[in-house]
């Protein structure tokens, strides 16, 4: 089986407890940070984000383990918009339809809401838009082959993602476009992602108000004309033992505002994330082709390269009451920060951690996409997506390089997830 060398060498760090990860250079590169305070303070109060950090694979299992005592509800709300919560309301309220919350919530309203809307993701539907997917990949990947250079984020990932998911929701995609879809999900981020000013989080409010109405009018149209899709599904869902059995309006808004954008951006950082590998990886595209069409193979090669480039570095809990995690004492109200990609490298639970290898053993242990009841409802989409991507990007173009020296990449800033701005590419189309 596959085995590859490490991935780049983490470089030494001391933690003085001064350190950010609102520092530039750190939200860039982040994972020596990670590093150093697994080794040196697994669990870490950032004091330019006023999160409490946890960084080691028990200790994030043990905050995701327990709803009640870390709370994702307030997690989300209690500091949404990053301290402009009532301004930003304001404007949602007076342009946008309304100030509508992000479906965030703990049980038992959670049941409900997960009980209504994972029909939407099962594996049979799931594996039945598998060859729309892969039109969608080949017909990305031939607009850019004979080019030569092309950019994996924006002509690959982000019209992916953005198209799949307008088509399953029912949008118009050819009237929307990827460049729409991608405003609409930096504005959402951007309330989650602790890093926006003032004047940002106007110009994002008023982006969402774009969304929202638009999102409105085509629930409203579905009420009366229901249709082949997503929306439709969500307005007719019903439960039968519940007392409130069908999703309100509200509800209805926030859902389908969530599958967008969570249905995009992730997966897209996702798709992103392999091509990076592949073009910095000399000769793995290489030594995958003859294992192309082998779908346990690539699906394990992918599930390998989410758990050390996972498109979600961290999301936010509040701690409800005071609580010990890894030997520090979170207090009551806090919030905490579960670090998805630094517990993807805690060598305890995934020894030679650094080491790119399908063979792992436990290659499916990775929180890419989180644990416990709150766990990604949309993983069996996101994984074929990425999968389909990697499989016809390594059957049709070869010597994939960077056109960038690394240090030229950047991220978007935020720190919920790690998605690159762009991601320059060259390659030669592969002949047949």
């Amino acid at each position: 089986m596959l085995r590859r060398t490490k991935m780049p060498e983490t470089t030494e760090a001391r933690i003085q407890g001064t350190e950010t990860r609102l520092d530039p250079a750190i939200r860039n590169d982040p994972f020596p940070f990670y590093a150093a305070l697994r080794e040196e303070w697994p669990v870490y109060y950032d004091p330019g984000l006023d999160v409490y950090l946890v960084t080691r694979y028990d200790d994030a299992k043990q905050v995701l383990a327990d709803s009640e005592t870390f709370s994702l509800e307030h997690g989300y709300q209690d500091r949404y918009a990053n301290g402009h919560v009532e301004e930003f309301a304001e404007i949602l309220d007076r342009e946008g339809g309304g100030f509508i919350r992000d479906l965030a919530i703990d049980p038992p309203a959670h049941t409900r809401l997960r009980r209504l809307t994972e029909k939407a993701f099962t594996a049979h539907r799931v594996k039945d838009l598998e060859p729309r997917i892969r039109q969608i990949v080949i017909d990305l990947i031939e607009k850019v082959a004979d080019k030569g250079e092309g950019d994996g984020m924006l002509d690959i990932g982000a019209p992916l993602t953005a198209h799949l998911i307008c088509e399953q929701l029912g949008l118009d995609f050819s009237k929307i476009g990827t460049e729409k879809v991608a405003w609409w999900t930096t504005a959402i981020l951007a309330q989650i992602g602790r890093m926006q000013t003032h004047e940002e989080m106007v110009v994002n409010a008023r982006t969402i108000c774009d969304l929202q109405n638009t999102l409105i009018a085509e629930i409203r149209d579905r009420q009366t004309n229901p249709r082949e899709d997503m929306i439709s599904d969500l307005v007719n869902a019903e439960l039968d033992d519940e007392d409130n059995p069908k999703l309100s309006f509200t509800e209805l808004v926030a859902t389908v505002r969530a599958f967008l954008i969570a249905g995009n951006d992730t997966t897209a950082a996702g798709i992103a994330n392999v091509l990076h590998v592949l073009a910095t990886h000399e000769g793995l595209a290489e030594e995958l082709y003859p294992q192309v069409d082998d779908d346990r193979v690539m699906s394990r090669f992918v599930e390998e390269v989410l758990r050390l480039r996972p498109p979600v570095h961290g999301l936010f809990r509040t701690a409800m009451r005071d609580v010990e995690v890894g030997g520090t004492t979170i207090p009551a109200m806090s919030q905490v920060c579960v670090m998805y990609a630094s517990a993807n490298y805690d060598e305890a639970r995934f020894p030679d951690a650094e080491r790119l290898d399908i063979a792992r053993p436990n290659v499916g242990a990775n929180l890419t996409f989180g644990a416990g009841i709150h766990k990604c409802v949309g993983i069996a989409l996101a994984r074929m997506e990425v999968k389909v991507a990697a499989q016809e990007f390594i059957r049709r173009l070869t010597d994939i390089r960077l056109a960038v020296p690394e240090s030229e990449l950047t991220f978007l800033p935020t720190l919920a997830t790690q998605t690159f701005a762009r991601l320059p590419l060259t390659f030669r189309r592969r002949e047949a």
